[in-house]
């Protein structure tokens, strides 16, 4: 009969044990020993997909300490497969509504700064935005924002709510807000140089947003810093892919957004 024989390595000698993480889809890794790093698109027995920020998609084994997770040594493993007992919720974080069906358009509206800022909401908000009635609508800049008001001729029961990108003190744009903010006119803006920004970098798989020197064309030199290609069209899209909820958004932004949707849902009739 074989004697019990006890492990006397000293414990600060034994490895330390690594955790086991589920090969959810979208969750963002970095295989261990490579340079690759990528998304995860699909799960089967034994093997992992990732697709990288180009698109590309490469298999993996599901093997012990394969994986490295923000920097972290980590096992993935295949998902359960058990259904959610949760109510399901949109993308916004609010409860779905099975079957309903959107509202008449209200004639309120909320007008975002450009093309980019309207996909961004739509996005994150679009089922929230149709059972209340709200239109978004994209003005492809705000230096016209008093004409632009002043034709809306908005009013207790056609609200306007405004989202400005970079509105910070002092700015161009915080003097255009300034000068058309009324009862009826609610202009709100984030931080940010571009609603690019406003997508947190951990979505992204990256540490951070690049810092680009001024003169350069910001998104051009977004591209440029993150090795990507130098088509912005094609960098927003990828961008806009890795967004798959609120939770994925920056709070400056998050905040700016439901205030506009409250304003003009009060009191304004469909």
């Amino acid at each position: 009969m074989r004697e019990y024989s006890p492990d006397l390595t000293p414990a600060w000698k034994r490895p330390k044990p690594v955790p086991e993480v589920a090969a959810e889809p979208d969750l963002v890794v970095e295989v261990a020993g490579t340079e690759f790093c990528g998304a995860v698109v699909a799960c089967e027995a034994g093997t992992v997909t990732l697709e990288d920020r180009f698109g590309k998609r490469r298999v993996f084994p599901l093997e012990p300490r394969g994986f490295l997770l923000e920097g972290a040594v980590v096992t993935l493993v295949r998902p359960s497969r058990a259904a959610p007992s949760a109510p399901r919720r949109t993308a916004s974080g609010s409860l779905a509504v099975p079957g309903a069906r959107a509202r008449v358009a209200r004639a309120g509206r909320i007008y975002v700064e450009g093309r980019h800022d309207a996909e961004l909401v739509e996005r994150v908000w679009g089922d929230d935005l149709r059972i209340e009635g709200v239109v978004v609508e994209y003005l492809s800049g705000v230096d016209d924002l008093p004409a632009i008001v002043a034709e809306f001729a908005p009013a207790a029961d056609a609200r306007l709510g405004i989202l400005v990108d970079h509105l910070v003190p002092g700015s161009k744009e915080s003097r255009l807000a300034a000068s058309v903010t009324g009862p009826d006119v609610l202009v709100v803006g984030h931080p940010y140089v571009d609603v690019w920004q406003a997508v947190k970098p951990s979505a992204l798989g990256i540490p951070a947003w690049p810092v680009v020197p001024r003169g350069q064309d910001w998104k051009t030199g977004i591209c440029r810093a993150l090795g990507w290609p130098e088509n912005t069209g094609a960098a927003w899209q990828h961008i806009l892919s890795r967004v798959r909820s609120y939770q994925d958004l920056e709070p400056a932004l998050l905040g700016r957004v439901e205030e506009l949707i409250d304003f003009v849902t009060v009191g304004g009739a469909a």
